[in-house]
């Protein structure tokens, strides 16, 4: 039975992945209105392929984290503002990608394949920042939640700032237009930026009610985001 139910997770996990993979797809090529976009190739393999590596390690090393990753999205969500944060994060977040395909398909901005390279490699360097989220805290759910038996991580990425996790999507957001090749899909990450804010300090609130000794660590980790500025 544990191995059915392992076996289950493995899959579940996969599939998720490969669903997210496809529509990820067809957000940058449908946008982009050709297959002729080796830009949006470069970003959809490299993306895919940092996600798939972390699916799978963590499948094998922590597969209660996974099965928390797993819920997500604004019906997982257990609180009314959260909700509403995660919709309009949703909205946003795919904003990055169709708008940065539109720029292609319309020409309106030429980015050098050097800054294309440098977009892509913000995109791993974001991946490898979750990763060492992920190594450092397996209750880093997908939702705002406090599960039995947490306790507040300090170490690590931690130890820098309060949302290591956002930091690292913030890292992704910035690095994905440039990927795609798209001067103006960076005009997409002020409203991300507003709404990650948004959801780090109502999260902050919520743990700072149900997680002992949350008040304490924000006290000792000054910052929220970005080491030295928030």
């Amino acid at each position: 039975m544990q191995n059915r139910t392992a076996g289950n997770l493995g899959r579940r996990a996969l599939l998720g992945a490969l669903r997210f993979a496809v529509f990820l797809g067809l957000l940058i090529f449908l946008p982009a209105g050709s297959l002729d976009y080796w830009q949006g190739w470069l970003f959809w393999i490299n993306f895919s392929v940092c996600m798939a590596a972390i699916t799978l390690y963590f499948l094998r090393h922590d597969r209660a984290l996974i099965e928390r990753r797993m819920n997500a999205g604004p019906a997982a969500e257990r609180e009314t503002s959260q909700k509403r944060i995660q919709v309009f994060a949703s909205i946003f977040g795919c904003s990055i990608f169709v708008v940065s395909a539109l720029d292609h398909r319309f020409g309106w901005s030429i980015v050098p394949t050097s800054t294309v390279i440098v977009g892509n490699g913000l995109v791993a360097l974001g991946f490898l920042m979750v990763f060492c989220v992920f190594r450092e805290n397996s209750f880093a759910s997908a939702i705002v939640e406090v599960g039995a038996d947490q306790k507040v991580i300090s170490t690590g990425p931690y130890a820098l700032v309060r949302h290591p996790m956002y930091a690292s999507a913030l890292v992704l957001v910035i690095g994905a237009p440039l990927a795609l090749g798209s001067w103006w899909g960076l005009l997409t990450i002020v409203p991300m930026l507003a709404i990650l804010v948004l959801r780090l300090l109502d999260e902050e609130k919520y743990l700072a009610r149900n997680l002992a000794g949350y008040e304490d660590y924000c006290r000792k980790v000054r910052y929220r985001l970005v080491p030295g500025v928030w």
